[in-house]
């Protein structure tokens, strides 16, 4: 959705845009075409500064970035008054999935991660500690899983004799949902709720827009890409709340 993005932010016109989640810098290379432009770029995500080391060596002072939380965009100092647009993209990169030490991916092996940066608490924790009841919600909520309560069973039935590390918990996903049929894979649903649960990504997303709002001038553009659902419902349920008269 690239194209997409930039014709709805029109850095043509020139300005000060900032990128809420970098990534690998795809959005923020793009608009620093124009020379024009400068990019005050953010992600949680340490290892993204390698992509944003090679920005900064290209475009010197028209790039700046920070390792923070997107909730933390009021914090920026924006020093001229030329702020044209905030975007977020609210997807993982490539290499985040491709990366298994972070264990997004149901391929990894290993000790239970997930966390992107910036983290209290990673998902080892949450499948080893939190109760059996609160585990069931997470699911529930994040990943509407149908399944929950007997996945949930056999986490807390097996953690009492191991540590249920990645590869045990999609076996456990498995052997639950055996005979159901679905074209997404049998642990989309829980590694989503971890993740987001992991991550605080409601919160974070919440929190994000509340302070980009307050952040952008009158006449700039708050452009938001959403993956599911959750998210979806939280992005129009805010502009269609910020949109009516009131």
């Amino acid at each position: 959705l690239l194209n997409e993005l930039i014709s709805i932010i029109s850095p043509l016109y020139g300005g000060t845009f900032i990128d809420c989640t970098f990534g690998e810098g795809g959005y923020s290379k793009k608009i620093l075409e124009n020379k024009k432009n400068k990019v005050l770029a953010i992600d949680r995500d340490k290892d993204t500064h390698l992509f944003a080391k090679e920005l900064k060596k290209k475009y010197k002072n028209r790039f700046q970035f920070y390792n923070i939380k997107f909730s933390q965009i009021n914090n920026l100092e924006i020093r001229d008054n030329d702020l044209r647009g905030i975007i977020f993209d609210l997807g993982y990169s490539f290499n985040q999935i491709k990366n298994l030490n972070k264990g997004l991916s149901f391929n990894s092996k290993g000790k239970l991660n997930m966390q992107m940066g910036i983290n209290n608490f990673s998902a080892n924790e949450v499948i080893s500690k939190m109760s059996e009841e609160n585990l069931i919600k997470i699911f529930k909520i994040f990943g509407d899983e149908k399944f929950s309560k007997p996945i949930v069973k056999k986490i807390v039935e097996t953690r009492k004799y191991k540590v249920i590390k990645t590869e045990d918990l999609t076996k456990i996903i498995d052997s639950v949902k055996k005979y159901k049929k679905s074209k997404i894979n049998n642990s989309t649903k829980i590694f989503q709720a971890l993740r987001i649960f992991v991550n605080e990504e409601i919160s974070e997303l919440i929190n994000g827009l509340i302070n980009a709002f307050n952040t952008i001038p009158i006449g700039g553009v708050l452009a938001v890409i959403t993956f599911h659902s959750l998210e979806d419902k939280i992005v129009k349920y805010f502009f269609k709340s910020l949109s009516e008269n009131k």
